[in-house]
């Protein structure tokens, strides 16, 4: 049977979520040839995916370099955090204002890091301001941590306050997992340290690995501070360098493949600036038919993300799994809601999502809450 026949018969549900997301069948090729993780060319193909995200990121090849980690998201957040930081002598100030700043605290915790955490709120964004008041009350700061987009509830936080701390001297850890290659990032700029993605997100591979793109100086410090062997971020960064492009251990190989298509394919839209508007495109027409059909989203338009947008219950009895199911029945899945203190959902539009597939999903809603089942529990 010819590939685009069984790609059809196969094909789910549109994931209208925040990663892992829908990918093109080109990047779905790619994984169907098996490869070595000692070839030449598949070292080479390494090295190439550590550059072209230097690009993506606007980061200076001189003063910043990539590392690959195996595993998910937070395996490359961890991986920073108990490399980048000592137990001995240095102390981690985290904002958090959403599940993932929150398990980066868990994650100091578990490692036995000195850390202090100000929490903003789930529906509040990072206060600049209140961040470097807590420096100057707690001078024993050396590191600082934050999230770029919060996909708890869809907000997109400031950056601005990452150059202030790298100016006074503090390590800066940036999470941007699901915001990198969908939302204009500037590292040179920035003057960020770390910055976490991971390549199911806005580059529009399929999950398998992180990345983490450092400042070459400052991960330069950090060796031996690691007290997990798999997760030992320098180590995993001198065998690439030190070995041209061979991972540590054995590598996600299809999945590596599948992102350097998907990072050739976010060059054919036009970058990072081209998707960063189809995303932005597909987050108000969403926002605009949802909120014709009754359902409000939780954040105001100032802070919300191109990413993920959360919508409030249109009724105290509002079903939401009926709901759920009904729209997987029409080909769509979504998130449900993150935090406790509203009852919502979540609804993303990154990936391989284009205006077509938004107004497919408002008329899906349309005729759903035509139906009264799905209103009361």
């Amino acid at each position: 049977m010819p590939l685009i026949e069984i790609y059809n018969q196969q094909q789910a549900a549109l994931l209208l979520t925040p990663g892992p997301l829908t990918t093109s069948l080109t990047v779905k090729t790619r994984m169907l040839v098996d490869h070595g993780t000692w070839d030449d060319d598949y070292k080479a193909l390494t090295q190439d995916i550590r550059q072209q995200l230097l690009a993506v990121g606007h980061a200076d090849a001189e003063q910043y370099s990539t590392i690959l980690m195996q595993g998910s998201g937070s395996f490359g957040v961890e991986s920073v955090l108990q490399t980048a930081i000592s137990t001995h002598n240095s102390t981690l100030l985290i904002a958090i204002n959403g599940a993932y700043g929150q398990r980066m605290a868990e994650m100091a915790e578990r490692l036995g890091i000195d850390y202090l955490a100000i929490d903003f709120g789930e529906t509040e964004p990072v206060n600049a301001d209140v961040i470097l008041e807590a420096l100057t009350q707690h001078p024993e700061i050396t590191h600082f941590a934050m999230v770029h987009c919060e996909t708890t509830t869809g907000l997109l936080n400031d950056l601005s306050v990452i150059p202030m701390l790298n100016a006074l001297g503090v390590v800066t850890i940036v999470d941007a997992m699901s915001s990198f290659g969908g939302v204009p990032i500037n590292i040179d700029e920035l003057h960020v340290d770390y910055l976490i993605s991971s390549a199911n997100k806005c580059i529009q591979g399929v999950p398998g690995f992180a990345f983490v793109i450092a400042n070459r100086e400052t991960l330069m410090q950090t060796a031996g501070n690691a007290t997990s062997l798999s997760l030992d971020l320098y180590e995993q960064w001198r065998s690439f360098e030190d070995y041209a492009g061979k991972w540590r251990f054995t590598s996600p190989t299809h999945t590596v493949y599948a992102f350097h298509q998907a990072l050739h394919e976010l060059q054919q839209e036009g970058g990072v600036t081209a998707r960063f508007d189809r995303y932005q495109g597909n987050q108000a027409r969403l926002s605009l038919g949802m909120r014709a059909l009754g359902f409000e989203p939780l954040l105001p338009e100032t802070l919300q993300s191109p990413i993920i947008t959360s919508f409030k219950y249109p009724t105290p009895d509002f079903d939401f799994m009926a709901f759920y199911r009904a729209l997987k029945d029409q080909g769509f899945i979504i998130y449900p809601g993150k935090i406790a203190a509203i009852d919502s959902f979540r609804i993303g539009n990154i990936g391989e999502v284009y205006a077509g597939d938004i107004s497919r999903l408002l008329t899906a809603v349309a005729s759903i809450m035509d139906e009264a089942p799905v209103l009361a529990k």
